[in-house]
């Protein structure tokens, strides 16, 4: 079996783990972020007051709303990106990466690209991954954040399918890719995280002539996920509110449904925020989202590292 095709599998399995254990967080995450009041006044909720608000409405089950598309959504995100991350560095990386050579920065002649330029290779490898990936399961995201916001006392969705039909029968299927651009603008993020986390492994791989830890990777995976959070939330929050816009297309099909809100971009609604909220509004949610993401990531990223150690440990012993 090719290496991408593990790095598929355990890819999927880290995601599965992870987003079932942080399922709750996440609700309360994205609520905070589609929440349009300014901080402070009186509709204002935090994150204690949103817990309750849905505990009181929906109990338990509330915390796990969305749970079926963000499964469908992580499966195929993460064997998406791994496989793709996984491809481009064995492809430009690998030993056969002496066949393909590249302009070197000096004038020395031709080199390996990923040898010349090693941090190079590991931008490439993640930001083509986060794209891919982003762009092939958007439509997911959407009916995860649609049934995470949802008003209370609206009409709820029965399941993924029925959110996916109710979504594209009122608003077509322009609606599936919206908030995709500040989608892709996180891609920084895995620019950030992917080159961090693998400049992290190689110093603790300096220390140690041993594999890596399961400690160790968590600690590798916390630090990286973290910087990379912080650096980049703004988008999550412009892509929460985009992706829960409503733009019927068919009057005749509104029923009870919402007002429509108005037609708005990713600069107007960052700009709206900033207006309205203020600079905090494009940090909301960044607190709950460090205490879900940083353990999310750990896990997964351990995971994905085992299964991948398990996989390759077993070839090498056939």
């Amino acid at each position: 079996m090719p290496s991408s095709a593990y790095s598929m599998i355990a890819g999927a399995g880290g995601g599965l783990v992870a987003s079932v254990a942080t399922c709750p967080l996440d609700v309360i995450k994205t609520r905070l972020q589609a929440q349009r009041h300014a901080h402070g006044t009186n509709s204002y909720e935090g994150v204690v007051a949103t817990f309750k608000s849905v505990l009181k409405h929906n109990g338990i089950r509330g915390l796990y709303r969305g749970l079926g598309p963000t499964i469908l959504g992580y499966l195929p995100t993460w064997a998406i990106y791994f496989a793709v991350y996984d491809g481009i560095k064995e492809r430009f990386g690998g030993k056969q990466a002496v066949q393909h050579i590249y302009p070197a920065a000096q004038a020395k002649g031709y080199q390996p690209f990923a040898r010349e330029h090693p941090w190079s290779l590991h931008i490439l490898s993640a930001m083509a991954a986060g794209a891919t990936s982003t762009i092939c399961t958007n439509p997911l995201w959407v009916i995860k954040t649609r049934f995470m916001t949802q008003p209370f006392e609206e009409k709820r969705y029965r399941h993924t399918l029925d959110a996916a039909l109710t979504i594209y029968r009122t608003e077509g299927w322009r609606a599936f890719f919206r908030g995709l651009l500040p989608s892709l603008l996180g891609i920084l993020h895995v620019g950030v995280q992917f080159p961090l986390y693998e400049q992290l492994k190689t110093m603790a791989r300096r220390n140690s002539s041993e594999d890596l830890t399961p400690r160790q990777f968590l600690a590798c995976s916390a630090v990286s996920k973290m910087v990379a959070s912080i650096t980049t939330y703004p988008h999550e929050v412009v892509r929460t509110r985009l992706q829960t816009q409503r733009r019927i297309v068919n009057d005749a099909l509104r029923g009870g449904e919402s007002p429509q809100q108005p037609r708005a971009g990713v600069i107007k609604t960052a700009t709206d925020i900033v207006r309205n909220e203020g600079w905090r509004g494009l940090y909301r949610g960044l607190s709950v989202n460090l205490v879900r993401t940083v353990p999310n990531s750990a896990v997964t990223m351990l995971t994905y590292e085992m299964l991948m150690r398990y996989l390759e440990g077993r070839v090498k012993s056939s």
